[in-house]
């Protein structure tokens, strides 16, 4: 371990991999529609999380949280 290293625990090994699965969305989404777009859905994501919406659309049946 290099100095200054500390050991992830489980939960920094599992948000780092969710940041790294997010950042492989983002890309697909930047290529597939552009940086306007995936920033603004991404933006709106926060806010939906920040305000306790559900995200998803209504009757949808993908989970939204």
């Amino acid at each position: 371990m290099a100095a200054g290293e500390a050991t992830m625990t489980d939960e920094d090994r599992s948000k780092d991999e969710f940041f790294k699965r997010l950042g492989l969305l983002a890309q697909e989404m930047i290529d597939a529609h552009g940086k306007d777009f995936t920033m603004g859905t991404l933006i709106l994501a926060a806010r939906f999380i920040a305000d306790g919406k559900p995200i998803g659309r209504p009757g949808s049946t993908e989970p939204s949280a």
